[in-house]
């Protein structure tokens, strides 16, 4: 044992490996630097665009040096989301199940089993085949409320405004509460993004009666003041934040975007 640690020592006090050393353990604190520093950037830039309190959690993030993102990360950011592993390691960990699904709906070719592989590619990120499979769920049962609302998600991701009204519409003709107000919503950002700012008007005025997401009473309030409406806008952006003020401090926090975004929209409306 002793003879092992002798050689171990004089390896490192060699020249030449002690050199190699100290190079690998720069590059390392070089490396372990620039990943703090992304994550810092990342820390910072998630509290200006959705904290209400981000001047306290700033001083955190500018003065606490070393924790500071971490307990913004841990108070603030995983609370306020959803947090999910990221669709490239969803995907290596969903492989076998993904051939399963994949196997599943060419052999038995049910508009079930096409829509339960097309759920999971979704999930992995993998959008194109996600369609396909959803469409083929379609062909079998046009009105198939699963695989409409599972095309019109991925039409969603990939920006295909058009489709996501179109799948979101028939959806809501045949269940207009379907999803609990999720297709709802979709509809009308759709409509938005379209800029069919009459009918996306009157889609919110009659959603947020009965489903009072935040998103919506925001983009309502934001269609309105683009309109001219400001009191009506300012209207519902205090009901918005009467709403989550009074919610449990987990759905409050969750909800903080919209608080933050409200409140700079109110900031913008003429008295």
């Amino acid at each position: 044992m002793l003879a092992q640690f002798s050689d171990d020592f004089a390896g490192l006090t060699n020249p030449q490996s002690g050199a190699m050393w100290w190079v690998a353990a720069a590059l390392g604190m070089q490396l372990t630097t620039w990943l703090y520093a992304a994550f810092w950037i990342w820390m910072v830039w998630h509290c200006l665009k959705t904290e209400p309190d981000r001047m306290l959690w700033l001083w955190v993030l500018f003065v606490v040096q070393g924790v500071g993102p971490v307990l913004y990360f841990v108070l603030r950011y995983l609370p306020s989301t959803e947090f999910r592993p990221p669709s490239f390691l969803r995907r290596w960990t969903r492989g076998a199940e993904l051939a399963r699904l994949e196997t599943a709906a060419i052999r038995i070719g049910n508009p079930h089993q096409f829509i339960q592989w097309g759920d999971a590619l979704r999930d992995v990120g993998r959008y194109e085949m996600a369609a396909a499979a959803y469409g083929n769920a379609l062909k079998k049962e046009a009105l198939n409320l699963q695989a409409l609302w599972g095309a019109a998600q991925v039409a969603a991701i990939q920006k295909q405004h058009e489709q996501t009204r179109d799948w979101t519409r028939q959806i809501l003709e045949k269940d207009p509460q379907y999803k609990f107000g999720d297709v709802s919503l979709a509809h009308g950002k759709a409509l938005v993004e379209l800029s069919e700012t009459a009918a996306a008007t009157d889609h919110f005025e009659r959603h947020v009666k009965r489903w009072r997401q935040p998103e919506a009473v925001w983009l309502l309030a934001k269609l309105l003041a683009g309109q001219g409406h400001s009191q009506l806008a300012r209207d519902h952006l205090q009901a918005l934040l009467q709403d989550i003020n009074g919610s449990p401090t987990a759905i409050a926090r969750k909800h903080g975007r919209w608080k933050s975004r409200a409140k700079q929209l109110l900031r913008t409306l003429p008295q």
